[in-house]
């Protein structure tokens, strides 16, 4: 498993998984910064095509899975399934994949949709965004317990 304290430059991507939708962010080690990238659909399984298609672009030296953890940081259904999603991840790229606790994100990226709303940067047809906001605070998270 990467160590992220010792993470070498570069891009990373988180991922919020979802069995309808997974959010899609990316970020750098460098500046710490992160943003909402992409939603990738879920028909039964993931889009890889389209997963593919954001590794190939951004290159990342690193890829971050949100786990949805039970409020007292047990594992749930949920968890085995996105730490599945991480396995397919690692083994597909090749790229080591990290995983950070995804409690109150949705909450956190909702919050951050109706405050975009109401600057008038976002429109309710945006909602599906939510997911890839998601996976921007699974990220800054992360990020912020690499430095």
């Amino acid at each position: 498993m990467l160590d992220n304290k010792n993470l070498p430059a570069g891009t990373i991507l988180a991922f919020d998984f979802g069995h309808r939708r997974i959010g899609v962010a990316v970020g750098q080690t460098l500046t710490g910064s992160s943003s909402a990238l992409a939603v990738v659909a879920v028909t039964g399984k993931p889009d890889w095509q389209k997963i593919t298609g954001i590794i190939n672009e951004w290159k990342p030296v690193a890829l971050v899975v949100g786990l949805p953890l039970a409020a007292d940081g047990g594992e749930t259904t949920m968890s085995t399934d996105a730490r599945r999603f991480g396995r397919q991840l690692e083994g597909r790229y090749g790229i080591a994949v990290q995983y950070e606790d995804e409690r109150l994100t949705s909450f956190s990226a909702e919050q951050r949709f109706v405050n975009a709303r109401a600057r008038g940067d976002m429109r309710r047809k945006d909602a599906a965004l939510k997911d890839a906001m998601a996976a921007q605070i699974i990220l800054e998270n992360w990020l912020q317990s690499a430095i």
